[in-house]
C-alpha cells in the first residue's frame, strides 16, 4: 500500500498537480524523438544567454548551459525532446521519461528537496518548480554558483513558454521552436477533426487525477486537461472549479460524465484502475460506467505539462471518436 501511494504521489507531483494544489488550498540525444514523431536536431547556438523564468526573474549565463539539474519530470522530458538530455547531470527522483533518464543520478525533490545533493553535482543551472523551495534555499544555491530557473506550466501556453525557456538555456532554440510548432499544428489538426466528428451532442468528461482510495480530485478550468477537453469538443464536467480541486462522489454522480479519464498507475496486482472505477458502489448508473467508457492514461501522456500532451490528446481523441471513424471507413470500403 505504501508503494502504491508513493508511486501515485510521484505521478501527481511530476504532473505539477501538487504545485497547483498548494497554490489553490547518459545516452546520445542527437536523435531523441520529440512528441508525435518529430525529432530534435543538433542545431544549437552559443554566446550569452538571458531568459526570464516563470516567476519573472531574469537569469543570465555567459553561454548555454553544459550541466543542468531538473527536478520535475516535465522539464526532464523537455530537455530530452529538444536534444539536450546529455547535459542533464541530475534529476528529481520522480523523473522517469524517457527511459534513459533513469541512468542520470537522482536527487531528493519536492517537499524534501536536498540542496546539498544538488550542489554536489556542480550544475550551472537548476530547473525547479514553485512547489516547496524557499527563498533561503534559492539563495543557498545561487551562493554556490547555481542559477535557479523556475519552470511552472499550468496550461498549454505555459508549456510552450517552458519549452522556449529551456531551449534558450541550452542553446537549442531552433529545436524548441520546432517542437512548439509541431504541438500547435497537432492540436489544431485534432481540433478540426473533432469538430468534424462531433455529432452535435456535447459529451462530458471527468478527469480523475486522484482516485477514490486517496480522495477524489478533478482537473478544473485553467488546466491543460480542461483545454484539451475543449479542443476535442468535450465539456469538462468540473469546468466550474479552479485548477485541481477536491470533489465528492456525490458531485461526480450528479454530474454523470459520459467519459472518465484516469491517470492512476497499475502495478499488476488486484483490479485495474478501470475495473476499480467500474466496481465503485453507487456509480452503477453513471453513463461512463454503464458504457464502460473509461480511459486510463497511466504513462503521464496527459498529466505532465510537456510535449507528450499532444500524444495524450491524440489518445483521448481516438478513445472518443475512433470507433465511429473505423465504422465510417468500413462503410466506405
Amino acid at each position: 500500500m505504501k508503494k502504491k501511494l508513493s508511486l501515485f504521489t510521484a505521478v501527481f507531483m511530476t504532473a505539477t498537480l501538487l504545485i497547483s494544489l498548494c497554490a489553490f488550498a547518459s545516452s546520445d540525444t542527437s536523435e531523441v524523438e520529440a512528441t508525435s514523431g518529430s525529432s530534435a536536431t543538433e542545431t544549437s547556438s552559443g554566446g550569452p544567454v538571458s531568459v526570464v523564468d516563470m516567476t519573472g526573474r531574469t537569469i543570465t549565463l555567459d553561454e548555454p548551459a553544459e550541466r543542468i539539474v531538473a527536478l520535475t519530470a516535465s522539464d526532464c522530458e523537455i530537455l530530452y525532446a529538444i536534444g539536450a538530455g546529455d547535459k542533464l547531470v541530475g534529476r528529481g527522483e520522480y523523473c522517469d521519461y524517457p527511459a534513459e533518464v533513469l541512468d542520470v543520478p537522482s536527487v531528493q525533490s519536492g517537499y524534501d528537496t536536498n540542496i546539498e545533493q544538488i550542489i554536489a553535482l556542480h550544475p550551472q543551472v537548476l530547473l525547479m518548480s514553485t512547489m516547496a523551495q524557499t527563498d533561503e534555499q534559492i539563495e543557498q544555491l545561487e551562493a554556490a554558483g547555481v542559477h535557479v530557473v523556475v519552470s511552472d506550466a499550468q496550461d498549454i501556453e505555459g508549456v510552450y513558454t517552458a519549452i522556449e525557456i529551456i531551449g534558450a538555456l541550452m542553446g537549442k532554440e531552433d529545436n524548441a521552436e520546432k517542437i512548439i510548432k509541431d504541438m500547435k499544428d497537432g492540436f489544431a489538426e485534432l481540433k478540426e477533426k473533432a469538430a468534424d466528428a462531433a455529432d452535435g451532442e456535447e459529451k462530458t468528461v471527468y478527469f480523475e487525477v486522484s482516485p477514490l482510495e486517496y480522495g477524489l480530485w478533478a482537473a478544473g478550468k485553467g488546466t491543460f486537461m480542461n483545454e484539451i477537453a475543449e479542443m476535442l469538443g468535450l465539456k469538462n464536467c468540473f469546468d466550474d472549479v479552479d485548477g485541481w480541486a477536491e470533489i465528492s462522489e456525490e458531485q461526480l454522480i450528479e454530474r454523470n460524465p459520459d467519459y472518465i479519464v484516469t491517470i492512476t498507475m497499475y502495478f499488476g496486482e488486484g483490479p485495474t484502475p478501470e475495473e476499480e472505477i467500474l466496481s465503485r458502489k453507487g456509480w452503477e448508473e453513471v453513463t461512463a460506467v454503464v458504457n464502460g467508457d473509461i480511459l486510463n492514461l497511466q504513462n503521464n501522456e496527459l498529466s505532465r505539462p510537456a510535449p507528450r500532451l499532444l500524444d495524450g490528446a491524440q489518445m483521448l481523441y481516438d478513445f472518443v471518436y475512433g470507433a465511429d471513424e473505423a465504422a465510417e471507413e468500413d462503410e466506405a470500403a
